[in-house]
């Protein structure tokens, strides 16, 4: 079935229920408790309780909660050959990007056996058959946490080097029946620079790719922070030109700032836009989620926009995360009865 107007979705990740995250931690520290079946039952379980959490709050498109992978896309690394990796800068004091794992080049990159999300959507298949989008980190973004070593001299080589890697992953999955891919390259947004260079990138990730794709362009969510100036003008207007179909966007914890951007867009990309905010624990009203979704309906015609989260809810309290996606759902549902489509 097609969407409706106004789909209610999620950027991708959901929050990890506490049971799982013990589980997780429990394997780390003592992986000979658990065998090769354990282990599957307890990823299959916890995609189970995640569709059932989204599905629950009324979403008309959801994903595996991203439950399958570690750290929105660090799970990656491990799927990626010619790497090795580096002891992380700081362990201790407030949580910031500088924790994450890095890695360094020791050969060129490759993954021979792609970077695991096949395997992600086959499990969710045997959950649901719920309507799906799936996430994948795109090239820019992955390389911010590879340095290149002796094999690649700066960022942009590294980016060079994962291009291929990610299009073959995407046409992988399109050819498993996905007809909705999201390229996750939040790091565009904050490093805005040489926007040609980016429009490129972008148009080569996603060449031959028959699929609807959206881009989602946050400002960085690790441990609940931002990593960049949150101003999505320095994008405008080349952002217009991107080969996707649809840009994901936060506006939620910006107050809305810059929603008038959306107008500037050419009336054949679609917009996602983030009317709740993933870093705050307080839970909207569904009566605000509407009112915001009328500020977009200003700038941009309803048959283009979709509603979202601002970011994924991996860094979000399950209980929090549940309660703002039922608020999104209420708010969506409202300003659809005034359209006359509810």
């Amino acid at each position: 079935m097609p969407d409706p107007i106004l789909p209610a979705t999620v950027i991708g990740s959901w929050s990890f229920p506490g049971w799982y995250e013990a589980i997780i931690a429990d394997i780390a520290a003592r992986p000979e408790r658990y065998g090769p079946l354990d282990r599957e039952e307890t990823v299959r379980d916890a995609v189970r309780v995640v569709v059932d959490d989204q599905l629950r709050a009324g979403l008309d498109r959801i994903t595996d909660g991203e439950v399958q992978r570690v750290d929105f896309n660090l799970g990656f690394y491990d799927f990626l050959e010619g790497i090795e990796p580096l002891p992380t800068a700081r362990l201790w004091g407030a949580p910031a990007h500088d924790q994450r794992s890095k890695y360094r080049c020791v050969a060129p990159l490759a993954a021979s056996k792609g970077l695991g999300t096949v395997e992600e959507l086959r499990r969710f298949r045997l959950v649901t058959d719920a309507p799906t989008k799936m996430p994948v980190p795109g090239p820019f973004t992955l390389a911010g946490c590879i340095n290149g070593g002796e094999v690649y001299p700066d960022r942009m080589s590294v980016t060079e080097a994962l291009v291929p890697i990610v299009n073959a992953e995407l046409k992988a999955l399109v050819a498993e029946g996905v007809d909705f891919l999201q390229l996750d390259e939040p790091s565009f947004a904050c490093h805005p620079d040489n926007p040609e260079v980016f429009l490129d990138i972008v148009a080569r990730t996603v060449e031959g790719v028959n699929a609807y794709v959206s881009m989602h362009m946050c400002f960085g969510n690790y441990r609940a922070r931002a990593v960049g100036w949150r101003s999505y003008r320095p994008l405008f207007p080349h952002i217009g030109k991107a080969k996707v179909n649809q840009l994901a966007m936060e506006f939620a914890s910006r107050e809305m700032a810059e929603i008038e951007l959306l107008a500037e867009l050419p009336e054949s990309m679609d917009v996602a836009v983030g009317l709740v905010d993933v870093k705050n624990t307080w839970i909207e009203p569904n009566e605000l989620v509407a009112d915001r979704l009328r500020s977009v309906l200003k700038h941009v015609d309803a048959s283009r926009v979709s509603v979202t989260p601002d970011c994924g809810f991996s860094q979000t309290a399950r209980h929090v995360a549940v309660g703002k996606a039922k608020a999104m759902v209420e708010g969506v549902r409202a300003v659809r009865r005034e359209l006359g489509k509810g």
